[in-house]
């Protein structure tokens, strides 16, 4: 469950979607935000029909 309050950070271009975790965490870095700050990070596919998102809960798992 996502907790009340937690920022939501959408991508503004499509990704590959062939990207592994680290990629995604890697264009949040450089987009200029910290991805292990409890931001959610919402990319989407090139058509639009599908998401991925990344999301650090504390947990380190």
């Amino acid at each position: 469950m996502i907790p009340t309050g937690v920022k939501v950070v959408l991508a503004s271009h499509p990704i590959d979607f062939r990207k592994w975790p680290d990629s995604l965490l890697s264009l949040v870095r450089d987009a200029g935000s910290d991805p292990f700050n409890g931001s959610l990070c919402v990319f989407r596919a090139k058509r639009a029909d599908r998401v991925k998102i990344v999301w650090w809960d504390g947990s380190g798992c």
